[in-house]
């Protein structure tokens, strides 16, 4: 809300509303009609931020810029946890400058959008039986939404 002056220190509230944007993506808000030139940014922690800026030019800077610092700090994720039970994890995603090239990023990418196409074909051909209720049904509903977010 205020403008950011670098002579001022942050303070532990600044950092409590800090966006991390690491594992993020902006883009057109193309579900949102209420206002014009409005950005959706969508975070590592899945939360969704609207922000709208004063023309279609300024929103795609923003959109870009956004995405390129993203690219930046968004390390490769970690492998998920692995427990005893078989209940789905999220792989940890680093917040974490790439060591990775430009070129080797987007092939990395490519080859993750690939993986989880795949997977989510995968996950979506053996649904839970109907009969079956709590644990198995949630954690397929938690799999699932984190395969169409990714």
């Amino acid at each position: 809300q205020d403008e950011f002056k670098p002579e001022k220190a942050l303070s532990e509230e600044d950092l409590k509303n800090a966006v991390s944007v690491h594992h993020a993506l902006a883009s057109k808000a193309t579900d949102y009609e209420k206002k014009p030139n409005v950005l959706k940014l969508k975070t590592a922690d899945w939360r969704v931020l609207l922000f709208q800026a004063q023309s279609q030019e300024e929103m795609q800077t923003w959109i870009n810029k956004i995405n390129c610092v993203a690219a930046v700090f968004s390390a490769p994720p970690f492998p998920a946890a692995i427990g005893s039970q078989k209940k789905f994890s999220r792989p940890l995603l680093p917040a974490t400058t790439t060591k990775l090239s430009q070129d080797e990023q987007l092939k990395s990418h490519e080859a993750k959008l690939k993986q989880i196409s795949t997977e989510l074909a995968e996950h979506r051909s053996y649904p839970p039986d109907k009969k079956l209720k709590g644990k198995e049904v949630d954690d397929y509903k938690l799999k699932d939404h984190y395969l169409e977010f990714e």
